[in-house]
């Protein structure tokens, strides 16, 4: 699992070279998400989990620093604190989110099928949605 965790965090790199990845754990962390338009801030850190038994298992929920707003309110979907956060300093939220259903279809190949690149492109789809 490792290799194929490892291969999938430098597809991710390719876009995102500030990544940081902590083994304890199987966290990553992506220090510059842009947001777009209406969100209080431009770019956030997002964070997420490697799930247990990936990449056959869904992953799941994006972690921003608390105190993230949509045109001044509480996103949905979005609790805080987390109840889970993530090993990095300061207070998280946790967005409840995941990869589309059916859309969630890795292959032996990590350019090929459904891959962690995917699951963090994926946010700006949640992010898009605003509140």
């Amino acid at each position: 699992m490792q290799e194929r965790i490892d291969a999938e965090l430098e597809l991710i790199r390719e876009e995102h070279p500030q990544l940081e990845y902590f083994p304890e754990g199987r966290w990553v962390r992506v220090p510059d998400y842009s947001l777009g338009e209406g969100w209080n801030r431009d770019v956030t850190p997002v964070a997420f989990q490697i799930n247990e038994g990936h990449p056959a298992a869904l992953p799941y929920g994006i972690y921003v620093p608390a105190g993230l707003l949509f045109q001044g309110n509480v996103p949905s979907n979005y609790t805080e604190p987390a109840q889970t956060p993530p090993p990095f300093t300061g207070s998280w939220g946790l967005f409840s989110w995941t990869a589309e259903e059916g859309t969630w279809k890795p292959a032996t190949d990590v350019r090929s099928g459904a891959n962690l690149l995917d699951w963090v492109k994926s946010f700006g789809r949640r992010f898009a949605e605003g509140a």
